[in-house]
């Protein structure tokens, strides 16, 4: 490929970006601006991601808002090809051969009216489609359903790039948790086994897990990690019963390095179930195979849980998740907005941090809406226009705090932090 190709596939990647970050922002990333334009082969455009992890995630969530993008941009029948650091990329050479091959081999007309076509077949495409396709003189293009199949069919949660520990904001909150997470992803199976993280929802739980599942595999290319919902275990577990396929579902969860099992307090009132996690459990903790959990209680206030298991739950380290306070939100705000390629005024920060104290979910939700209605109304965000877009009660609480804190907030955020 000449220099010319490479500056003009870079040029179309950049504009993909541009209109992806205006019509989809809430998709948007920083890291976007790493990835790697590969050019046009066999119907699609490729694009090379840093890592499988971030490739997996503009797979699961990018597709649609890429594609459309794409096709605005080159006016041309193209589809988006997500590659990993080491997934193969057809050669221009391989294609010309492959097109040539397939218009050497295809149907006759009737055999295509007919509805015969193996092109129509394996790519699913409408006839228009089909037409268009081959007076490109290209493959079949990859379609949305044929990308998101390549996705990990496990049962496996998909690990978030975004939730790395350099993204985590440690605070008073979760100090205890955070410091157990590094060790465990240094040294699993020795350091805290298990660790049981606990808190409310939306404080950083799942964050925490999915940083310990990114740092390990980073480190550990090869480690067989698997990482699960407690509901996708029990749906697992019944299907196999079913269909009588014990073995592999033991081989799924109990040969493993790591087990990562969010939610794990659905397992109340589950007897079949809590028996079948209570000798997985044992399987891999004494193998000295790491074992993390998350719960929205402490195992002792899990209703309906057998004493076993809550004795073995509390074996390593139970951490608490508490909810942020006034700074931890602030920073919290600036990196999510950071990660996202924008920048959120200061006064704009500090009145969502008076103003959003339940959850980090929240929070991002806050700037989910303020970047939308950016894009838009087409205006800079500031405080009048945060106000409009996060609606009345927040402008209310804004006009009722004036330009700065009360006596009242200040003691209040003083007394939380001690």
């Amino acid at each position: 490929m000449g220099i010319q190709d490479r500056q003009h596939d870079r040029s179309v990647l950049d504009d993909v970006l541009i209109k992806v970050k205006l019509n989809h922002p809430e998709h948007t990333r920083k890291w976007f601006e790493e990835l790697e334009p590969l050019g046009i082969a066999s119907g699609s455009f490729g694009v090379r991601a840093q890592s499988d992890m971030h490739r997996d995630y503009l797979r699961r969530t990018c597709l649609e808002a890429f594609n459309d993008a794409l096709g605005e941009t080159t006016g041309q029948l193209l589809a988006i090809r997500f590659l990993g650091p080491n997934d193969e990329w057809e050669s221009p050479i391989t294609t010309t051969k492959r097109a040539e091959t397939k218009k050497a081999a295809a149907p006759t007309p009737a055999a295509a009216s007919s509805g015969s076509s193996i092109w129509s077949d394996e790519a699913g495409l409408s006839d228009q489609e089909l037409k268009d396709s081959q007076s490109l003189g290209a493959t079949p293009i990859v379609h949305a359903s044929s990308e998101r199949s390549r996705l990990d069919s496990s049962g496996a949660l998909p690990i978030n790039p975004d939730y790395g520990f350099n993204e985590f904001v440690i605070g008073p909150n979760n100090r205890l948790a955070h410091a157990a997470s590094v060790a465990v992803a240094e040294n699993p199976g020795f350091a805290y086994n298990p660790l049981f993280i606990h808190g409310g929802v939306g404080l950083g739980k799942t964050h925490l897990l999915q940083a310990i599942c990114l740092r390990i595999t980073q480190e550990n290319p090869g480690i067989n990690l698997h990482y699960v919902s407690c509901d996708g275990f029990m749906t697992q577990f019944m299907s196999a019963v079913q269909s009588g396929k014990m073995a592999e579902f033991r081989h799924t969860f109990r040969d493993v390095d790591l087990l990562v099992i969010d939610d794990i307090h659905f397992l109340a009132k589950r007897d079949r179930t809590q028996e079948e996690f209570f000798h997985t459990f044992n399987a891999l903790y004494q193998a000295n195979k790491q074992i993390i959990l998350s719960s929205d209680a402490p195992p002792e206030e899990i209703p309906d849980l057998e004493e076993r298991l809550v004795s073995r739950f509390m074996w390593g380290l139970v951490a608490k998740v508490e909810k942020p306070g006034f700074e931890t939100r602030i920073e919290i705000l600036k990196r999510k907005a950071d990660a996202r390629g924008i920048k959120l005024p200061e006064p704009v920060v500090t009145e969502i941090a008076h103003y959003i104290d339940t959850n980090i979910r929240e929070l991002e939700g806050a700037i989910t809406k303020l970047q939308i209605y950016a894009n838009v109304e087409k205006r800079d965000i500031d405080l009048d226009m945060a106000r409009d877009a996060l609606g009345e009660e927040f402008a209310a609480a804004v006009s009722a705090q004036g330009t700065g804190p009360t006596i009242d907030r200040i003691i209040s955020e003083i007394s939380g932090y001690y």
